[in-house]
């Protein structure tokens, strides 16, 4: 049995949810369906003519890639141009097209994750905050009977965590009162007559973003007809989800040393540098793709070097005069989410029971070559 698209799609929304993305991204469902079984789905980093030809010569049905193929508005689909022709191809071949980008750098295990552990750095937290989860604490009254029960529903949904702890809650004894009415199935008492019972009033925390499932987990596993509860916002921060990460690195090195590990470990031809070779690194900062804007975030994180790509002159001279070490090893470095998205897109149909495959793109995309 495959899988549908809209399955397969939602397996990576609930790792990379779309309300992550940045304002205005461009993300989701750009070319196609999902409206169709997906016997093969290829993850690439770009959707190039060449991408195209290898995903029609896999047979895959549809494309996940990082970077947009439609960014700005379309005026028309001309093919005899080199885009129009793109788009042609994935249309007469039935082949969907769906990006996830700024959603996935930011998501917890995606993106800047990927490229943090790579990296060696052990992250402290991000650069540029993009989502804050609220919090909410959510009460709810409970038979005796079922208190067990509730509780762990709402803590297997996501609910009752509290920094690196779990299965947080408050409970205490207490009496309810109720009468069923005309057309009830009450599961105690007795219609029309007023009933004294044993509850429980449970407390636990739970974000904002888990709201619906939690709930959901609490009424099925709850066991009136009516249950009372309530949800009251907090005012204790929620988590921060954002661009990039930052922290202390697993081993020190020159920044001679650590240029070459990230050329190394994120698999590029090569890499440009700022600063001292010979300077030693202890704390870094990284953010895929494109993050000149974000040499004052390096800055304010407290770190030795900052690795991203497409760093302008004018921004090296900055950091050069800041004491901030660059090591720029290009936009292409994102390749690393086409095997650790595969991987795990994999993995996750295959313990839903699908036959649907997940593949990485093989084809380069990156357009500059090294003389």
């Amino acid at each position: 049995m495959f899988a549908s698209g809209h399955f397969v799609i939602g397996l990576m929304e609930r790792f990379a949810p779309r309300h992550l993305a940045v304002e205005n991204d461009r993300i989701g469902l750009q070319v196609g369906t999902l409206g169709k079984e997906i016997r093969k789905a290829l993850v690439a980093l770009d959707v190039t003519d060449a991408v195209v030809d290898e995903a029609i010569a896999a047979g895959a049905d549809l494309i996940i890639a990082h970077h947009a193929i439609i960014y700005h508005p379309l005026k028309a689909i001309d093919t005899s141009t080199p885009a129009g022709r793109v788009f042609e191809k994935l249309i007469k071949n039935d082949i969907a097209v769906y990006v996830a980008h700024t959603n996935l750098d930011v998501a917890e295990g995606g993106m800047n994750d990927w490229m943090a552990e790579c990296l060696g750095i052990e992250s402290e937290g991000c650069l540029e905050p993009v989502h804050v989860d609220p919090l909410l604490k959510l009460v709810v009254y409970v038979p005796e009977t079922h208190r067990q029960a509730v509780q762990e529903a709402v803590w297997r949904a996501g609910a009752g965590h509290i920094g690196r702890y779990d299965c947080c809650s408050f409970e205490v004894e207490g009496t309810g009162t109720f009468r069923p009415g005309e057309g009830t199935n009450p599961h105690i008492g007795t219609q029309g007559q007023l009933e004294r019972v044993k509850e429980y009033r449970i407390e636990t925390i739970l974000p904002e973003s888990l709201q619906e499932p939690i709930v959901r987990a609490m009424l099925e596993a709850h066991p009136y007809e009516e249950p009372a509860y309530d949800i009251f916002p907090l005012v204790l921060p929620g988590k921060t989800s954002g661009l990039g990460r930052f922290g202390r690195l697993k081993e020190p090195a020159t920044l001679e040393a650590f240029a070459l590990r990230v050329k190394e470990a994120l698999d590029v031809p090569f890499v440009r540098i700022v600063g001292d070779p010979d300077r030693v690194v202890r704390r870094a900062a990284v953010l895929g793709g494109s993050g000149s804007r974000y040499m004052r975030h390096a800055l304010r994180a407290g770190v030795d070097v900052f690795v991203t790509g497409d760093i302008d002159y004018h921004t090296a001279q900055d950091a050069l005069a800041a004491g901030l070490a660059l090591v720029d090893p290009g936009h292409n470095a994102e390749n690393i989410m086409k095997a650790k998205t595969a991987e795990r897109l994999a993995a996750e149909l295959a313990a839903a029971g699908y036959l649907t495959e997940v593949i990485p793109s093989s084809v380069p995309t990156d357009p500059f070559r090294v003389m």
